[in-house]
């Protein structure tokens, strides 16, 4: 029979033994995710890699589908009139973010970061589109920019359509879209002027810098972490831009982007399957060379 000291040192070491439930715990961790992950990301794109190849109008059984090789590609590229148009709005509603709304959101966190009077207030009501869904702002902006009753009509006394007109919907949802975007820009700015050292300012200045040149050159690059995610926001956010376009006129009438395209052709009324797919796989094409290039900078600052 074990003695009354060695069953008290049984009874103390028992706590430091794993159980099978603290054994199964990390394995269930890792698994789940990855199994999520794999079933709802990584199967869809690489099933619809595998459908650009194909012909299929989603009707029939899937072992009936006929490979075309890359004629979906040469289509779209020789013999589809929106797909141009469509790659040059998306390129001008990326570039409107950059060079418009992105530095404007970047101003404003350095104006709140100056601790104004009502900052509090300001920064809400900046954040605040930020909230909203894409397909609620372009609801909203109607209100703005309605033929008969807009606001921007009535205070200039013109009756010009905004979304209507096919020469200026397309800014006119860029700007849409950039006053949420600038909130989004302005909170992720603010919070990395917060979290920088105030001696690393004060040194500026001692050392005879400007309030522009502290930014420039100790501010900005300080906040190197931020610069990349606003910079991956701003290329999804421009590569995208599919709900507010949708909800204006379904991505026509000169909102033509890839985004849209991908959506008339999978469930429109032509329903074309792989034609569709090979406008998305562009899509995640085009989306990957950003993420590369993304990583090779992080990569390259980290060494």
């Amino acid at each position: 029979m074990r003695t009354t000291k060695e069953r008290k040192v049984s009874t103390q070491s028992s706590p430091l033994q794993t159980s099978r439930w603290d054994r199964i715990t990390p394995v269930l961790m890792g698994v789940i995710p990855t199994l999520i992950v794999v079933t709802f990301v990584w199967f869809p794109a690489l099933f619809t890699v595998v459908l650009s190849f194909t012909n299929w109008d989603g009707i029939g059984a899937l072992r009936d589908i006929t490979f075309n090789g890359l004629q979906n590609y040469i289509d779209i590229a020789t013999i589809y009139p929106p797909f141009w148009p469509a790659m040059w709005h998306n390129v001008l509603w990326l570039v409107g973010l950059f060079l418009v709304f992105t530095p404007l959101g970047m101003f404003l966190a350095v104006l709140l970061d100056k601790e104004i009077r009502a900052s509090r207030f300001y920064q809400t009501s900046f954040y605040l589109p930020v909230v909203l869904s894409a397909a609620l702002i372009g609801f909203m902006w109607q209100l703005m920019y309605s033929r008969d009753q807009g606001l921007l009509n009535m205070l200039f006394g013109t009756q010009i359509d905004w979304y209507g007109d096919p020469s200026i919907n397309l800014w006119a949802a860029i700007v849409a879209s950039g006053w949420r975007h600038t909130g989004y820009v302005m909170l992720l700015y603010l919070a990395g002027l917060k979290g920088i050292d105030p001696s690393l300012r004060e040194a500026a200045q001692m050392d005879g810098a400007n309030q522009l040149q502290t930014y420039l050159r100790i501010v900005f690059p300080v906040m190197r972490p931020i610069n990349i995610i606003v910079m991956t926001i701003t290329f999804i956010e421009g590569l995208r831009a599919f709900d507010l376009a949708w909800v204006i006129n379904r991505g026509t009438n000169g909102l033509e982007l890839i985004s849209t395209l991908v959506t008339t052709n999978v469930a429109g009324e032509a329903s074309r399957i792989g034609f569709g797919s090979a406008l998305a796989t562009m899509m995640l094409l085009l989306s990957s060379i950003f993420i590369i290039l993304q990583l090779r900078v992080v990569m390259k600052g980290d060494s």
